[in-house]
């Protein structure tokens, strides 16, 4: 149930309100798997991260949540290994996934992640969105539209989440929005709305909850 006299949010008209309540909510790590064999059942909507490593993964999910301590943040990029499910409120389960794009990992190890990578996204049908998160700093990188073509090629609608956007002007902020979304627009399972965000100062976290609650909303409604 959700907070009381709300209506239900859908992702049509995201709920910031319902948002903040269901982020609120206990959130509990899972499990990390390495392996599918090791992917935790689940009947709940799913909601996953992807991006390359050192891009703030970590920061934003305990952002989002507002725990500093629930996924592990370093500076030592490559240092998420595996996929890390979190379950909140018993609503929705999140999934951290392997960063990519970190040169001197193992090719072999490198190799690994991406073929369990690619497996998850294509076996999870509970998986509602992925949500691709780019380093407002550097912008989509070749690594980035390699993981976007991945995400077209398994049809998971995936969101694009710029992070750490206190680092840089508003102006190159727009400029850098205006060209992601007409480089996304070319993408098929691209969602068109771009998310802004910084885990430091807040921009952009209530409308990221609101967008996410809205599909644990929506499965409960469909």
């Amino acid at each position: 149930m959700g907070p009381e006299n709300d209506s239900v949010s859908t992702e049509d008209e995201p709920d910031v309100k319902f948002g903040h309540w269901l982020f609120a909510q206990e959130c509990e790590f899972v499990r990390g798997a390495t392996a599918p064999d090791e992917v935790p059942d689940s009947d709940l909507p799913e909601i996953a991260f992807a991006g390359r490593s050192n891009v703030g993964k970590s920061s934003l999910v305990n952002a989002l949540t507002g725990r500093s301590t629930l996924a592990r943040t370093s500076n030592q990029p490559g240092r998420t290994q595996q996929l890390n499910f979190f379950r909140l409120g018993n609503r929705l389960m999140m999934t951290d996934l392997p960063g990519y794009g970190y040169a001197k990992a193992p090719r072999h190890l490198v190799e690994q992640w991406t073929a369990f990578t690619r497996s998850y996204l294509r076996g999870r049908p509970q998986l509602r969105r992925t949500c691709l998160l780019i380093d407002s700093r550097h912008g989509l990188k070749t690594v980035d539209r390699e993981a976007m073509t991945l995400l077209d090629e398994t049809a998971v609608i995936y969101q694009i989440v710029l992070t750490k956007c206190d680092k840089i002007k508003a102006g190159a902020l727009d400029k850098l929005l205006a060209e992601t979304a007409q480089e996304a627009a070319g993408h098929t399972a691209a969602h068109p709305t771009i998310i802004p965000t910084s885990a430091k100062n807040g921009t952009g976290i209530a409308e990221l909850r609101a967008m996410l609650a809205a599909l644990a909303a929506a499965d409960d409604i469909s």
